[in-house]
């Protein structure tokens, strides 16, 4: 992928994909953490703690090379997208709750994203290979997150018929965007790409499965009603990968360390909608059940 496009063109229209996710935000979906708190700490506390923990012993199990290792912790460091919310709204989810987590994770993830692979890259690069996220890179990653989701927000307060009128449009442009990004990333790796399959394939369907399982059984365990508990899953099942990607390629600057995000991207969708399948004919047994 040509420099320019890289250091310009993919902050540019993840910025833009942001501002779409901020069209779908309002100071409200904040304010709602306090009619749902258990629901919401028990989603932070699965993504922050226990999905990031999850993807460490994944790394360290499969012997991840370092490059793949910090890439799988950005991933699990990412916070949900809006394509989580669709997810919630198919299979019958707390679609505010959803916005909701969304919400505080976008704000959240300014602040633990850089701490995270800090500490994979510190702890993982350990060969002589040189990478960082110094102190403005980790200002560039709060630009790319907040200020564009910030942008959105006001639009959607000040012109909301507008905000409207621009939903679907960048909704298209996310999944072009995605589509668009892996293909580059894979194509300036296309000479390792089956050797990152084989290594880092496994650990991120393992990844993927684990976000979801534990995005919905640990908040039912905990006593969230079954709607909510999608919510939960979607939002900690699907994570940012075109955010993860970008951070790779612009403020880490290494495409091997996107390619984990990339993989993910292509069993992301397919193995959410099969949990979705799954976890509905769940449901539907316990209301069978409950109204036997």
């Amino acid at each position: 992928m040509d420099s320019g496009i890289i250091t310009i063109m993919l902050p540019l229209a993840l910025a833009i994909i942001m501002i779409g996710l901020g069209l779908e935000l309002t100071p409200k979906d904040f304010a709602r953490v306090s009619k749902h708190p258990k629901a919401v700490l028990i989603a932070l506390f699965c993504q922050l703690v226990l999905l990031v923990g999850i993807a460490f012993i994944i790394c360290k199990v499969l012997a991840l090379p370092p490059l793949l290792a910090v890439g799988l912790m950005l991933l699990a460091a990412s916070p949900g997208g809006s394509t989580a919310n669709l997810f919630s709204y198919l299979f019958k989810g707390d679609i505010a709750l959803n916005i909701t987590l969304t919400a505080i994770n976008s704000v959240i993830a300014a602040f633990t994203l850089p701490l995270i692979v800090n500490f994979s890259i510190q702890y993982f690069m350990n060969d002589g290979q040189q990478i960082s996220m110094q102190f403005s890179k980790i200002i560039q990653v709060f630009a790319i997150i907040l200020i564009p989701v910030c942008i959105g927000m006001l639009i959607r307060h000040y012109a909301p018929h507008f905000s409207e009128k621009l939903n679907k449009p960048l909704r298209i442009f996310s999944v072009l965007f995605l589509v668009l990004i892996i293909i580059g990333a894979i194509a300036k790796e296309r000479a390792n790409i089956l050797q990152y399959l084989t290594q880092v394939g496994f650990a991120t369907v393992i990844f993927c499965i684990c976000s979801l399982v534990i995005g919905y059984f640990v908040p039912r365990l905990m006593g969230i009603n079954s709607a909510q508990a999608r919510a939960c899953a979607f939002e900690i099942g699907i994570h940012n990968s075109t955010l993860a990607m970008t951070i790779a390629l612009t403020v880490i600057a290494n495409s091997t360390v996107a390619m984990p995000a990339a993989v993910y991207s292509i069993f992301m969708y397919i193995l959410a909608a099969l949990f979705g399948f799954l976890i509905s004919k769940l449901a539907d047994k316990e209301t069978v059940q409950k109204m036997a």
